[in-house]
């Protein structure tokens, strides 16, 4: 029989509502689970006369304006304490809020001291992590998406009643296993109060507390069906954090496999920093079948992933790809809570989430996250060095077959990810890069270029820990940072005009990354793949995607053969040299030595175009070009010791020392 049960070891049942009063409250009724509805009522005393209330156009760590308010048909209110039965009469009815700009409403006839109840419905059907979804398998959300805030009165204690139908519990039953729980996830305590309805028909209620609106929206809450287990972790005062890992969606994953190794890396992270900021973590993973992606949050993070990812029961020893990928996302997730959520870009310390926030940052962020998620795989031992070496050839594959590294820095990228990073087209390759994928490879070099500036005393990870014990000196526990900053934190651990010169080059700047001789000088060395060249996939510089229709064109390669034909993304290639194309025939005449027709249909008009398969591409560096080949990284395997003076010392290999870096932080 599915019960309802709680996340929160400290929670408890109770047949009344919590004591603590608080000036604001919210009521998400599921109802309407079936129509991915939610039914909001909003109680609050107005501060002033004709109060507005607003929601967020975008959620912190994720940065495109979403436009949440899109998702409210109308707000509706009352006035509830009318002292005088004139004015009862004219306003205590239900009235409709008045809209006056995107995602802000206003309530007029209101005036202050008034008490008031809002009501309003959220329509909720995104699988994403940034918003909410709601059916009769999950209730999931972001309050960013659910509650509207009262202005002026964003910093108040608040409470939120999530109310559960039996009719949802009974879905449960019909879908699950018959020893499953459906159970509530979420960073915020929880009280569970069960309400007897006069039809018969109970409901479940679960009440959280929040100290802020701001608070409020930091922690995402998921009602499901879900399979869980808790660990514990150590920091340097042998302190115990409390850690909770949801799943819902179905899976067969390896519980007692993910639980070894998640605790693990979440170790290896606490030693490293000494202590988090944060007493409890729940991890909150959604098993989907192709959705991938994850949301940081202050104690908590919301993940979604194919299951395929999520380890087997007879998972081997070394993870697969596909598990090491949800493995460093988790990793990735959950070193944001130092590294964004605590240590942050200045402009994000007091923000407001109804336009954007620029910061050249991001790749500082982001980047080293990117950097340090695949890093502390293999130095938590859960996966081994070579392992990780593949891990990084495949972030370096993916920027060396991006043509955009040369028009854009990755600070520029970071300054645009508004408008570019989460709005990418058929030109977005050829004209931009990731601040995750560049910021990680800027932050190895950084952390190279660190360690060899330093005879290898120190590493990036002397840099963020720095930053971290300042956050730690503030009242409120968190930083935020500039590019000024950056320069004095970094110049206590390698010159400040070595630091000046990498930043010129490569994070203002658009020279290619020293890559190649930073690995080689610290014992990894790189192995053009043959078998596994760029040429396979993009012949003529085409990205192509075979369709009954013929060879559909999803990217053109900037000065390729393609382009220089006038053949354009989007377009449908159904003939090469008059014969129906297809990717074979593509490939056949990828490297032709002589002119090559080729028809197509761009839009529904037919058009022939010439192509020179072997056109060199003129005026470029080498930088501007995408590279031939994928290349993969090896240790270079060296004597561990060596003659001198006739006696036999030992060596310590440079990639040890760069791949053990974080060694001297492990207990």
């Amino acid at each position: 029989m599915t019960t309802l049960s709680l996340s929160q070891d400290h929670s408890s049942n109770h047949q009344s509502a919590p004591k603590r009063t608080t000036d604001i409250s919210y009521q998400l009724d599921f109802d309407r689970f079936f129509e991915h509805l939610v039914d909001v009522t909003l109680s609050f005393t107005a501060d002033t006369a004709s109060p507005r209330l607003w929601l967020p156009a975008w959620i912190p760590g994720s940065y495109l304006m979403r436009e949440f308010a899109r998702n409210i048909t109308a707000v509706y209110y009352r006035i509830e304490n009318q002292e005088s039965k004139e004015h009862s009469d004219a306003s205590s009815f239900k009235q409709r809020a008045h809209k006056i700009d995107k995602n802000t409403w206003q309530l007029p006839q209101v005036e202050a001291g008034q008490l008031l109840s809002v009501h309003y419905e959220v329509y909720c059907y995104d699988l994403s992590v940034r918003t909410a979804y709601v059916d009769q398998q999950r209730l999931y959300g972001n309050f960013t998406s659910l509650a509207l805030a009262v202005e002026g009165q964003e910093k108040k204690p608040v409470q939120v009643s999530l109310i559960v139908p039996a009719t949802f519990l009974a879905e449960q039953n019909l879908t699950t296993n018959d020893d499953s729980d459906i159970t509530l996830a979420c960073g915020l305590e929880a009280t569970h109060l069960h309400v007897d309805a006069q039809d018969g028909h109970g409901k479940h209620s679960y009440s959280l507390l929040a100290d802020s609106y701001y608070e409020l929206i930091d922690h995402p809450f998921e009602i499901a069906a879900q399979t869980s287990f808790n660990f514990i972790v150590q920091d340097h005062m042998h302190q115990t954090l409390s850690h909770r890992f949801f799943i819902s969606g179905k899976h067969n994953a390896n519980m007692g496999r993910l639980q070894q190794d998640v605790t693990q890396i979440c170790q290896t992270y606490v030693n490293w920093l000494g202590d988090a900021p944060f007493d409890d973590y729940t991890f909150m993973t959604y098993a989907s079948g192709q959705d991938y992606g994850g949301l940081e949050h202050i104690n908590s993070t919301s993940l979604i992933t194919p299951r395929r990812d999520l380890p087997s029961f007879d998972e081997p020893k070394i993870p697969s790809s596909d598990y090491q990928r949800f493995l460093g996302l988790c990793s990735h997730e959950y070193f944001h809570s130092w590294w964004v959520k605590t240590v942050r870009p200045d402009v994000m310390l007091e923000v407001d989430l109804r336009k954007e926030v620029f910061t050249p940052l991001l790749w500082v962020f982001e980047g080293f996250t990117s950097y340090i998620d695949d890093f502390m795989l293999q130095a938590s031992g859960v996966i081994d060095k070579a392992s990780y070496l593949k891990l990084l050839a495949e972030q370096m594959n993916r920027y060396y077959q991006t043509d955009g590294r040369a028009h854009q820095s990755v600070a520029e990228s970071s300054f645009d990810a508004w408008i570019k990073l989460y709005r990418s087209d058929e030109n977005t390759g050829n004209a931009g890069i990731s601040y995750y994928n560049k910021g990680a490879l800027v932050a190895l070099c950084l952390d190279l270029t660190l360690q060899q500036k330093s005879a290898g005393r120190y590493h990036l990870f002397d840099v963020v820990k720095a930053f971290y014990e300042q956050a730690k000196q503030k009242d409120n526990k968190r930083i935020g940072i500039s590019s000024a900053d950056m320069g004095t934190v970094i110049g206590q651990f390698m010159p400040i005009a070595d630091w000046e010169d990498f930043e010129r080059r490569y994070v203002n700047g658009v020279e290619e990354l020293p890559l190649e001789r930073l690995l080689t000088d610290n014992g990894i060395t790189i192995h053009d793949d043959v078998k596994e060249t760029a040429d396979k996939k993009i012949p003529w510089g085409l990205r192509c995607t075979e369709t009954p229709a013929g060879l559909k064109v999803n990217r053109v390669q900037r000065s390729s053969a393609a382009a220089k034909a006038g053949i354009s993304a989007h377009d449908v290639i159904i003939a090469i040299d008059g014969i129906k194309a297809d990717s074979k025939q593509l490939t056949a005449f990828s490297h032709a030595q002589h002119k090559v027709t080729c028809h197509l249909f761009r839009r529904d008009e037919l058009m022939c175009v010439t192509v020179l398969p072997n056109v060199v591409m003129q005026g470029q560096d080498r930088v501007e070009q995408a590279f031939p080949h994928k290349i993969n990284l090896r240790l270079v395997k060296t004597d561990s010791s060596q003659e001198q003076d006739g006696a036999r010392q030992q060596i310590v290999p440079a990639w040890q020392m760069w791949l053990n870096g974080i060694e001297r932080y492990q207990k």
